[in-house]
């Protein structure tokens, strides 16, 4: 079923690195789901994790950085939907703190 299939969001890395879904946070891979891989701020794979590659303010891959021109991708059947970002000046992007804000009532 093609149209169950979450939005994901992967590291504009060398590698794409999977960062978890954006679904809701009883989904394991979930970045909602503050006891998974993905949304854990423990985690180094979480961009909830200040001190990690993919949430730290200052990193290039993170959605936190107001600077980075590499944020995370939001992937849904393998197209490009946007990107998860804090910089504004990036087109088609939505913040963390928004997107977490939107998807509330589902979390």
């Amino acid at each position: 079923d093609q149209t169950a299939i979450s939005p994901i969001l992967l590291a504009q890395d060398d590698k794409n690195t999977y960062l978890g879904k954006i679904t809701s946070g009883y989904d394991s891979e979930s970045i909602f789901n503050q006891y998974g891989t993905y949304g854990s701020e423990y985690s180094s794979t979480s961009i909830w994790n200040q001190y990690a590659s993919f949430g730290s303010e200052y990193s290039s891959y993170s959605p936190h950085n107001s600077y980075t021109s590499t944020p995370p991708m939001i992937v849904k059947n393998r197209k490009v939907l946007g990107y998860l970002s804090a910089n504004k000046s990036i087109q088609s992007s939505i913040t963390p703190n928004l997107l977490k804000a939107l998807c509330k009532d589902e979390l």
